[in-house]
């Protein structure tokens, strides 16, 4: 046993040392929340973890043990969603919907955030409200309205409906957002660029743009996502067979009184690949957008 000394009015005794002490109130907290975050893992993967394994069953496997394992594992649900169904044809109409979309919907956006951030017009705070405005309009209230404007535009089972739609409704979010990271950057750039004889449009491109990449990136992973995963609008604009996104030839490949449950899954997992893909390829950037506003 190890012994302190310790001074008391002129006196020097020996003093005990006490039991170790226990774990700390930080120490329980943060042991508490990475259980929590286990927890979250494990919901957020168990859907996953499910869809994958039933598409490697056989419909009678899967009929006798849904939630299980696969007895016997298999692919002929994958070689049956590439030849039996037009599932390439339905990605590749959702990879041309989504970058179209993306794509023209960014550009727009970093013109109108470049205008609302540096711009000397009056008026620029009313079209950024405008903007935050449009963000709370729910899709379904304009499907009507735009249906209707797309059968008089002739636009109706084709790709380029869905590609204006969608566009529209990713403008106001990627302004918004792409507006705050605008301002962050200093104004002595700009003019810098202006004395060395850059335009409005070569400081965008050559200066703002580069110096606000990882937002951008951010906007493009949050919106491809969205559009791809998009389900509503793809049902109503597209009925015929080979216009149809992936979502939409996913939903409507289900049976009315029956469903090939693994196969379902089969095209779900094929699915999700191109957007774990993008993602995989953008992430230090995605996360550097959302975290560069962090401790300012």
């Amino acid at each position: 046993m190890t012994a302190r000394s310790t001074i008391t009015a002129g006196r020097t005794r020996p003093a005990v040392a006490g039991p170790a002490p226990g774990p700390g109130p930080a120490r329980l907290g943060a042991t508490a929340r990475q259980v929590l975050l286990c927890l979250a893992t494990v919901a957020a993967l168990a859907p996953l973890v499910f869809m994958v394994l039933t598409s490697l069953k056989t419909s009678a496997d899967y009929t006798t043990n849904p939630a299980g394992p696969p007895t016997s594992v298999t692919f002929d649900n994958y070689r049956r969603a590439l030849t039996d169904l037009p599932t390439l044809r339905w990605m590749l109409n959702s990879l041309l919907v989504t970058t179209v979309a993306v794509a023209a919907s960014t550009a727009i956006a970093a013109l109108g955030s470049y205008a609302i951030s540096f711009g000397r017009f009056r008026g620029r705070q009313l079209l950024l409200g405008l903007n935050i405005g449009l963000i709370m309009v729910p899709p379904v209230v304009l499907l009507l309205p735009v249906f209707v404007i797309m059968v008089n535009l002739r636009l109706i089972n084709t790709l380029p409906s869905v590609m204006l739609f969608y566009t529209g409704l990713l403008v106001p979010f990627a302004v918004f957002f792409l507006t705050s990271f605008f301002r962050t950057v200093p104004e002595d750039v700009i003019h810098a660029a202006q004395v060395d004889g850059a335009g409005p449009g070569r400081t965008l491109w050559s200066v703002i743009l580069p110096l606000t990449r990882p937002a951008l990136m951010t906007v493009c992973v949050v919106n491809a996502i969205w559009v791809w995963n998009e389900l509503l609008i793809s049902l109503v604009f597209l009925q015929a067979e080979d216009q149809r996104t992936l979502m939409g030839g996913l939903s409507l490949s289900q049976g009315r009184y029956a469903t090939d449950q693994p196969l379902v899954l089969a095209v779900a997992t094929l699915s999700i690949l191109p957007v774990a893909a993008f993602y995989a390829l953008s992430q230090r950037s995605f996360v550097r957008g959302l975290t560069a506003g962090i401790g300012k």
